[in-house]
């Protein structure tokens, strides 16, 4: 494994993780390497000192398989999030710092289900991951501060 610095046309840097400098070479060949902020795929290679992975004679810990993740190119991110902001907000309710209570609630079956959203420490929420509450943490909304409220 091969660890490029990387940065777009419009200067957002990034790290590039490739099995070997002539893969990176083909994925840019191919416009398959995209800015994650951007999407651009005028993509180049930054000074960096590369960290390459080689095998030891240690022996290693079995690492568990990775599913790829779907990547997002040639569109406005931010438009993307703000999208995505607008839909939660749209099919939620707002209970506000009652989340962990109102969670634990729809989850054991003492009230009827339904999409909320609400405040919880960064604790709260992994005791409720803990309890198998699923819970998805946002991340803060810059563009849309009208509509949170």
């Amino acid at each position: 494994m091969i660890v490029y610095n990387l940065a777009c046309d419009q200067s957002h840097h990034f790290e590039g993780w490739f099995s070997s400098a002539d893969d990176f070479d083909k994925q840019i060949e191919h416009d398959e390497v995209s800015c994650p902020v951007c999407g651009s795929v005028s993509v180049s290679k930054k000074l960096s000192a590369p960290y390459v992975s080689t095998k030891s004679d240690q022996p290693q810990k079995k690492v568990p398989k990775i599913s790829p993740e779907t990547a997002v190119s040639g569109m406005n991110l931010q438009q993307l999030h703000n999208k995505f902001i607008d839909y939660v907000i749209r099919n939620t309710v707002d209970v506000g710092k009652q989340f962990p209570e109102e969670a634990r609630k729809i989850h054991y079956g003492e009230v009827e289900h339904r999409s909320i959203r609400g405040q919880a420490s960064p604790d709260t929420i992994e005791e409720l991951r803990d309890e198998g509450i699923e819970v998805f943490s946002l991340p803060e909304s810059t563009g849309l501060p009208d509509k949170t409220h």
